[in-house]
């Protein structure tokens, strides 16, 4: 396994309901660091870009709504096997069928709501990482 960088997003759910340290925290534990992070309220530009490879499903104005309605947590994330390991972290998108301990299953209300966002690919990280943090930002 290589170390990797993931970008992680702490939604407007989880800010509101102030878990942002709790799930760094967990973050932390299972090895990841944080080597960038700022809170940010995303411009509808923003989200509509960053999302722009659901443009044509239909929740993606659900979505963009939703990200753009209170402020949000950017982070890189950086360890070994950084994707893989954060998605475990994060739990399966619909909190439901998230496992027990995993962030969804603790914070998120529904499938819209779903506390976290993680990159699922290094090609979707490196995308995902530029769109938010230039090079200069990221300190390991």
């Amino acid at each position: 396994m290589a170390t990797q960088r993931t970008l992680s997003i702490i939604k407007p759910d989880g800010i509101k309901k102030n878990v942002t340290g709790k799930i760094i925290a967990m973050f932390e534990e299972k090895g990841l660091r944080v080597v960038a992070a700022k809170r940010v309220q995303l411009t509808k530009a923003e989200a509509e870009g960053f999302y722009a490879v659901h443009r044509q499903r239909p929740f993606f104005g659900e979505l963009v709504t939703f990200m753009v309605s209170g402020p949000v947590m950017l982070m890189v994330l950086e360890g070994e096997d950084a994707i893989a390991k954060n998605r475990e972290i994060m739990g399966a998108t619909d909190p439901a069928k998230a496992a027990a301990g995993t962030i969804r299953k603790l914070y998120a209300s529904s499938i819209g709501e779903n506390t976290v966002h993680g990159s699922d690919a290094p090609e979707t990280a490196k995308f995902e990482i530029g769109w938010f943090f230039a090079e200069n930002e990221i300190i390991s």
